[in-house]
């Protein structure tokens, strides 16, 4: 009896051991932490047209993954390869002057490696800022397989421009308070990347968002920190904000409402009365993407939600097209 309970607790130290062990490898990140914000400019020669009409898109890109992100489901190389030229050929189609993504791998074992941003901006976008928030080796989600679950993932959010960005900043945004310590270990960190970039002689600021999807509570003192960031660089400079905001514009009692009702903000692509959704991208039944803007410094030309990139990701990208006052 006495060897019987030896073995049993020298098992359950050694499970014990192996558990901490792997902990920690899984939950260790696989870059410097200088390494989470970087802008780049590669010297490609492009003609922009000499014009003041500018233009810009907001996607969750889901790390083009279609509608198989979140799900338990294989996800193939072909879906990636297909769902990465769906993208380049409507990218090409619309020709923005900016675009800013969220969810975006840069070197992730789950999209087979590509840093997607690198492949979009070679369509002619130099300048480059990106912002990382997950930098895992194991990410436990979806839940099941398990399976799923191993492999390293670099993943965040990115600008890329035709015209220069000067500055960049990371802010992370409040994390769901009481959320046990395993699920901040391997969660994505939320941000507000912030940018700003040069129109013509022209400063103005960018904020890309991707707030809280499953937690409301935080998600609202996410919102809260992302418009005093607003508020503050709006006195200043032309101010756009955008992402992925998972505050739903149907529901009365989502904090996007509070967007909604400043009377010095406009939204882009947005009709009260007949609203364009964009997720999911199938079949899409609900709005959680906006590009909002300062209306006495920029002026509103036309804006639409892009169906044409159908299924690449799960959401739908928005599109603004606008002038400086």
């Amino acid at each position: 009896m006495k060897r019987f309970l030896k073995f049993i607790f020298r098992l359950l130290f050694l499970l014990i051991i192996a558990t901490i062990v792997f902990f920690f490898w899984a939950s260790s990140s696989t870059l410097k932490e200088t390494e989470y914000v970087s802008l780049t400019k590669v010297d490609d020669q492009i003609q922009i047209k000499n014009d003041s009409i500018f233009s810009i898109v907001t996607y969750n890109i889901g790390y083009l993954s279609g509608m198989t992100n979140n799900r338990p489901i294989a996800k193939p190389k072909f879906l990636f390869d297909e769902n990465l030229q769906k993208v380049l050929a409507e990218t090409q189609k619309v020709n923005p002057s900016i675009i800013a993504f969220q969810e975006i791998d840069y070197d992730a074992t789950r999209s087979y490696n590509i840093n997607q941003e690198e492949q979009i901006a070679q369509l002619g976008f130099p300048y480059r800022a990106r912002t990382i928030n997950w930098d895992e080796h194991y990410v436990p989600f979806p839940y099941w397989p398990i399976s799923m679950h191993f492999g390293k993932v670099v993943s965040g959010q990115s600008i890329i421009s035709k015209y220069p960005i000067k500055e960049q900043q990371r802010i992370v945004l409040q994390k769901v308070e009481d959320a046990p310590f395993y699920r901040n270990a391997f969660y994505l960190e939320r941000l507000a990347q912030v940018v700003k970039v040069v129109l013509k002689d022209q400063e103005i600021m960018i904020i890309n968002v991707h707030l809280e999807a499953f937690d409301k509570a935080t998600r609202v003192k996410q919102f809260d920190e992302v418009v005093k960031l607003f508020n503050q660089y709006k006195e200043q400079y032309p101010t756009i904000l955008l992402g992925d905001f998972n505050s739903e514009a149907n529901d009365t009692s989502a904090v996007i409402q509070k967007m909604f009702a400043m009377k010095d903000v406009g939204n882009a692509a947005f009709n009260v009365d007949k609203i364009e959704n964009t997720f999911d991208s199938k079949s899409p039944y609900k709005r959680i993407d906006y590009i909002f803007y300062t209306k006495n410094s920029i002026e509103y030309i036309s804006g639409k939600v892009l169906n044409e990139f159908e299924e690449a990701s799960d959401h739908l990208p928005v599109f603004m097209e606008f002038k400086l006052r």
